[in-house]
C-alpha cells in the first residue's frame, strides 16, 4: 500500500520541495494549505505539482478543523512547516506568531493523538532558537537562547514535540534545520530579495537596494537537501532531533558579493555601519545601501551548524555549499526576468 503524507504549510518553500520529494518515493501526498483571499500556489505550479498533490484546506488555529482533516486523509505522516515564517513580522506581530508558530503545533500534535497516535509527526524547528549562540558550531545539546518572537515560538513547538513524545508515545522528531534557501524562496526573505534585486540591476530595471545588518552570519543550505533530511527523520526506528547544516558560516556581504559576482559586478564597500554602501567597481554606480530599518531590535549575530549526528545516524549530508547555492539562486532569478 502507498505511504500518505500530510504536509502542513505545502505552499511555501519547504512544503513544495518536500511534496515533490515524496511523490517521487510513492506517497501519495495531502497538503494543507490556508484559506486567502488569493491562494498563493506558485510554487506547486512551478514544480508542476497541483494535479498530483490532494490539496485541504487547514485552519492552523482550528483543533477541531485539524481532527476532522487527519481523520479524512489518514495519513501516515505529518509534516509540519506552517508557521508565521518571518523573524522581521514576528517583532510586529509577536501574539499572532505565537498563536501560529507555536500553539499551532499543539494543535497538530493534539490532532494526531486524538486521531491516531501512530502517524508520525516531523516538526520544523529552527537554528533561530539558538540566538545568541552559547557555543561554536551548535549542535542537537547546545542550550537555546532564542532572539526574537519566533525564535521563542519555535521553541514552544520544538519542547512540546518532545513532551508528546514522552508523555504520550508519539513518534515525534524536531529536525533543528540552519538556513536552507533556493530558488523558491519567498521574495521577504534577504537571500531571495538579494538575487531578485541583482537580477533587475543586471537588466537595468533597478538602481539599487536597501538591507540590514550585512555582517551578520549564518549557515546557509539547499532546500533540496534538507527536506530529504526531514523524511529520513522519520523513517528511523526512535525518534529523535538532528540538526541539519553545513558547518560553514558566511555573511550577508558575502552572500551580496557572490550574487553581483555572478553578473560580472565586483562590489567596492564605502563608509561604515548604518552609513555604509557597496558601488559597482567598474562605474562607481550605487548598488547597495545599508537601512537601518532592516536591522532586528535583538540581532543574532553568527549561526553555525553541526550536522555530525544527522551524518552518523541518518547518512544525511549536504552536498550543495555556499557558492553554488548563490549562483543556483542567482542564475533561477535572471532566467525569470529574461
Amino acid at each position: 500500500m502507498k505511504k500518505k503524507a500530510f504536509i502542513t504549510g505545502i505552499t511555501g518553500q519547504d512544503g513544495a520541495y518536500l511534496a515533490k520529494f515524496l511523490l517521487e518515493k510513492g506517497y501519495t501526498v495531502y497538503g494543507g494549505y490556508r484559506r486567502t483571499s488569493s491562494p498563493n500556489f506558485w510554487r506547486l505550479e512551478e514544480f508542476d505539482l497541483m494535479k498530483d498533490v490532494e490539496l485541504m484546506e487547514v485552519d492552523i488555529l482550528d483543533t477541531g478543523n485539524l481532527i476532522r482533516t487527519f481523520s479524512k486523509s489518514e495519513p501516515d505522516e505529518v509534516y509540519n512547516l506552517a508557521a508565521q515564517s518571518f523573524v522581521a513580522v514576528s517583532f510586529e506581530k509577536p501574539v499572532l506568531t505565537g498563536e501560529i508558530t507555536a500553539i499551532g503545533a499543539t494543535r497538530v500534535l493534539e490532532a494526531i493523538r486524538i486521531v491516531n497516535p501512530k502517524i508520525k509527526f516531523y516538526q520544523a524547528s529552527s537554528s533561530e532558537m539558538f540566538g545568541k549562540a552559547q557555543e561554536m558550531p551548535q549542535t542537537e545539546k547546545t542550550p537555546f537562547y532564542p532572539r526574537s518572537p519566533y525564535a521563542v515560538s519555535k521553541l514552544y513547538g520544538h519542547w512540546l514535540t518532545i513532551n508528546y513524545r514522552e508523555s504520550f508515545n508519539i513518534f515525534g522528531c524536531s529536525g533543528i534545520l540552519f538556513n536552507h534557501e533556493s530558488p523558491i524562496r519567498g521574495i521577504e526573505f534577504v537571500t531571495r530579495k538579494i538575487t531578485d534585486s541583482v537580477a533587475r540591476i543586471r537588466k537595468g530595471t533597478q538602481e539599487y537596494f536597501e538591507i540590514g545588518n550585512i555582517d551578520a552570519k549564518r549557515d546557509w543550505g539547499y532546500a533540496k537537501e534538507f527536506v530529504e533530511g526531514m523524511w529520513l527523520m522519520l523513517q528511523q526506528q526512535n525518534p529523535e532531533d538532528y540538526v541539519l547544516a553545513t558547518n560553514e558560516a558566511h555573511s550577508v556581504r558575502e552572500f551580496i558579493e557572490h550574487a553581483f559576482g555572478h553578473v560580472g559586478v565586483t562590489i567596492q564597500w564605502k563608509g561604515k555601519g548604518p552609513e555604509e554602501y557597496g558601488v559597482d567597481a567598474a562605474t562607481s554606480k550605487t548598488r547597495v545601501k545599508v537601512n537601518p530599518k532592516f536591522f532586528r531590535p535583538t540581532e543574532v549575530e553568527v549561526l553555525l551548524g553541526n550536522y555530525e549526528k544527522a551524518t552518523r545516524e541518518l547518512g544525511w549530508k549536504p552536498r550543495v555549499k555556499f557558492k553554488e547555492l548563490v549562483e543556483i539562486m542567482q542564475q533561477r532569478d535572471i532566467e525569470r526576468l529574461s
